[in-house]
């Protein structure tokens, strides 16, 4: 993408390793480095340059304050987009977030190209605006991570809070949606003269088009011969997607970053965003905020949402106090709820009662009581004995002792890579358990085998993969570098000369 440095998967651990060593370029390094794929990714979700801003300065400050906790420094990636879009959810569920909104900069590659040029390219990006425009919301962040920010279904597992084979669905569904929206949008712009109902659909609208006529318009392709034969066309969804132009991090951005970082009286401020960043499982992975309860969120945080209550609570025992004060407690009652029982022949003298420290609820005797009247006595009988019986003990059940199937040790991806150039033969190996494994070729790359996968310890799987050089360094500008990850790590890179 258009100012994103190029980063390798190898580069993800080395980072997390260095910012965990106290290394003092690390937070600067990893600022260049993935700052502006990140800015966009707030972008997209707060669409404003300071809430967008704020978020980013935030998250690498609890990266930074959290890096200990990250168990598998391989996931950095994955684990700073967690912590993003946590930030960003925070922001968008605060009842302080101003409603309006004002977008940042855009950047774009389209500096030495000339006007026709980049009118074609303008007209593509609209083209894609519209189309996902009429994606849900979690469609189209699914297949933004996946497409423009490369992130692997494993990695999605991690930033979206969902298991791997609801990544691998959504981000299926979610390119089938965007496929089906591209070839909409391509009929709406092209397709006017040759079918009347097209026409009648997208001319009393500016683009992109608004999300409801976008739909119609695909239900529409699915019922027309016409624009059915014209939807048959495909289209390079990822190719498409890489002309987008990228949300541009405000330049103030890195030196505030690493001032609060280093500066000693923000301490507190350090301590905050560290709190708000949590919780944190035990292998040092942020809980999506989608599944922690708002009511659970402001009271980690500490808003007092339950302070009315426990000052109406205080007034009601103030109350309570007062009136027991003035009646002397003569209508008080045990914990229990009942009187305590007077023995018979006896009288409520002082000398019968417990201390208010035996038993606080019970009355104290007054100092103005009058000579008690004689009680008769009565004559006590004592009650026969009853027989004893002994109670046969029930024969214990045997216990049933459930067998549990072991779970397979996780182990570890070995990747091996022969060749050069623009075909590599890639050899995976699971060591030492067994490991799920999930491919995700760069742009201009595909795989000849599976793209994912289970192997047992010691199994291993052959993959091609190979670039499509023709279209790379047809590419304006010309593509000469490509990038083949595999999760749970591993990378092959793939270079060309054109």
């Amino acid at each position: 993408m258009a100012g994103w440095p190029s980063l390798g998967r190898v580069d993800d651990r080395r980072l997390a390793q260095e910012l965990r060593a106290g290394d003092a370029t690390a937070l600067a390094q990893i600022h260049d480095i993935y700052a502006p794929r990140l800015f966009d990714y707030c972008h997209a979700l707060l669409r404003d340059e300071d809430l967008a801003a704020d978020a980013l300065r935030d998250s690498l400050i609890a990266a930074l304050l959290h890096i200990d906790k990250l168990r598998e420094p391989e996931r950095f990636r994955s684990w700073l987009y967690t912590i993003v879009r946590n930030a960003c959810l925070r922001r968008l569920r605060d009842e302080q977030t101003p409603e309006q909104r004002h977008p940042a900069a855009e950047e774009a590659d389209d500096t030495f190209l000339d006007a026709e040029e980049r009118q074609r390219r303008m007209e593509t990006r609209r083209l894609v605006h519209s189309a996902l425009a009429g994606l849900p919301g979690r469609h189209r962040e699914a297949v933004d991570l996946a497409v423009r920010h490369e992130l692997s279904a494993e990695e999605l597992t991690g930033v979206l809070g969902i298991s791997s084979q609801q990544a691998l669905e959504l981000v299926a569904e979610s390119r089938d949606e965007l496929d089906n929206a591209l070839a909409a949008a391509i009929i709406a712009r092209t397709g006017r003269g040759d079918c009347p109902s097209v026409a009648a659909l997208v001319d009393e609208h500016d683009w992109p088009l608004p999300p409801e006529v976008s739909r119609k318009l695909m239900r529409h392709i699915g019922s027309c011969p016409t624009c059915r034969d014209r939807r048959k066309r495909k289209v390079s969804t990822n190719r498409l997607l890489q002309v987008m132009p990228v949300a541009a991090p405000p330049s103030r951005l890195r030196g505030t970053v690493l001032s609060l970082a280093a500066a000693p009286d923000q301490h507190e401020a350090r301590a905050l965003i560290a709190q708000r960043a949590e919780p944190f499982d035990a292998w040092g992975w942020p809980t999506s905020v989608d599944h922690i309860r708002p009511d659970r969120e402001d009271a980690r945080r500490g808003v007092p949402r339950l302070w009315p209550a426990v000052g109406a609570a205080a007034c009601v025992l103030l109350v309570a106090g007062a009136v027991f004060l003035v009646t002397g407690g003569s209508s008080a009652q045990h914990p229990s709820g009942a009187r305590r029982p007077i023995a018979a022949g006896t009288s409520a003298g002082p000398s019968d009662s417990p201390s208010s420290s035996d038993d606080p609820g019970s009355p104290e005797p007054t100092a103005s009581s009058t000579t008690p009247t004689p009680t008769p006595t009565r004559t006590t009988r004592t009650p026969a004995p009853k027989p004893s019986t002994t109670r046969a003990r029930p024969t214990p059940k045997p216990t049933r002792t459930r067998k549990r199937t072991p779970k397979p040790l996780p182990g570890r991806l070995t990747v091996a890579a022969t060749g050069s150039g623009d075909t590599r033969t890639v050899t995976l190996t699971a060591d030492g358990g067994t490991v799920d494994w999930t491919a995700s070729p760069g742009p201009y790359v595909s795989i000849a085998g599976p793209g994912h996968g289970r192997l047992t310890a010691g199994a291993s799987v052959v993959l091609t993969v190979t670039a499509d050089t023709a279209g790379a360094c047809a590419a304006t500008p010309p593509v000469e570098r490509s990038d083949v990850s595999f999760s749970p790590n591993g990378a092959v890179a793939l270079t060309w000369t054109c």
